[in-house]
Parts: C-alpha cells; structure tokens; sequence
C-alpha cells in the first residue's frame, strides 16, 4: 500500500523559507503527477502546487506563483515544496497528494480519489 509522508514544516518569520519534502513508498512514485495543497483553520482545502511525473510541467496557484517551487526526484520518490518570502497568510497544514492514476494532474479541490499524506504545519509569524 503506498503511503505518503511529508516532512520540513515549522515556524518561521515572515520572509523567511521552508523546504517541505514528501516521500512515497512503492514503485509507482515516477508513473504519477503529484500535488501540494493546504488547509488553513477555519477554511477549505485549497490548491497550492503540482507537478508532472517527470518534472516537465509545473503549476501554482496564483497566490504562491514567484514565491514556491514544486520540484521532484524520481530516484528518492519525493517531491518537494521550496517556499520562499513565506507570509503570515501562508500559515497551514500542508499535505501532499497523488492522484487515482498515472496521467491525471490534480489542480483543484476536492479530491475524495487522491491519496493524501498525514499533513506539516507550517506557521508564518508576521
């Protein structure tokens, strides 16, 4: 059963950065896009980042566009969030998602088909 794992939240300053990390066990992890959303409290899951299964194509949510960056490493099954100049609106759990199957690229919420990780915090204290 593949899980997926994400790691690298914590508090932080306004401006400052985080790299969040989510590692997927099995071997599949290089047949699937996969995705970074967030849950502030008090709101509905929403749509942060996504990649392709081989890193060729990239989207972001305008509120984080210039700002993160999705990235992956198929050899180490994990994908990546670098998120830089980190605002106080940015505070959430963060969780990583794949998809039902290989080809689908998830960009909205919500997602009752996705595989989801347990989830990071993140908190931006302004």
């Amino acid at each position: 059963q593949v899980q997926l794992v994400e790691s690298g939240g914590g508090l932080v300053q306004a401006g400052g950065s985080l790299r969040l990390s989510c590692a997927a066990s099995g071997s599949t992890f290089s047949s699937y896009s996969m995705g970074w959303f967030r849950q502030a409290p008090g709101k509905e899951r929403e749509f942060v980042a996504a990649i392709t299964w081989n890193g060729g194509r990239t989207y972001y949510a305008e509120s984080v566009k210039g700002r993160f960056t999705i990235s992956r490493d198929n050899a180490k099954n994990t994908v990546y969030l670098q998120m830089n100049s980190l605002k106080p609106e940015d505070t959430a759990v963060y969780y990583c998602a794949r998809p039902i199957r290989p080809g689908l690229v998830i960009t909205t919420t919500p997602c009752p088909t996705c595989l989801w990780g347990q989830g990071t915090q993140v908190t931006v204290s302004s």
